[in-house]
C-alpha cells in the first residue's frame, strides 16, 4: 500500500472527506495530485473495500463523500509494520 493511499485512509477513518478535501489536506503534506490522480485513485479504494462512500448535496451540488469501512480502518494496522521496517531501514545507517 502506498503512502497517499496511507494518508486518504488516516484521514477518511478520522472523518468522511470529499475529494478536494483529500488534494487539499495531500497538498498539506507536500503532495501535489489533481482531480485526474485522486479521484480514480479513491474509485479504486472503494472497490477495494478500504472506502465507502456516499453522494451529499451541499450547496445545490451533489458532493461525493468518502469514509473508511471497516476493511479500511485495519488496513493502516497491518501496513504500520511495513513502515516501520522501511523507516529503520532508511535511518539506522544514518546513526
Amino acid at each position: 500500500m502506498g503512502l497517499v493511499r496511507l494518508h486518504v485512509l488516516h484521514h477518511a477513518a478520522e472523518s468522511p472527506i470529499s475529494g478536494l478535501g483529500v488534494i487539499e489536506e495531500l497538498g498539506r503534506h507536500g503532495y501535489r495530485l489533481g482531480p485526474g490522480t485522486i479521484y480514480p485513485l479513491l474509485h479504486s479504494m472503494v472497490k477495494r473495500g478500504w472506502l465507502r462512500t456516499e453522494v451529499q448535496i451541499v450547496a445545490r451540488r451533489k458532493r461525493r463523500i468518502y469514509a473508511a469501512s471497516s476493511a479500511g480502518r485495519r488496513a493502516p494496522n497491518l501496513a504500520r509494520e511495513q513502515v516501520r521496517q522501511l523507516y529503520e531501514e532508511m535511518f539506522e545507517e544514518h546513526q
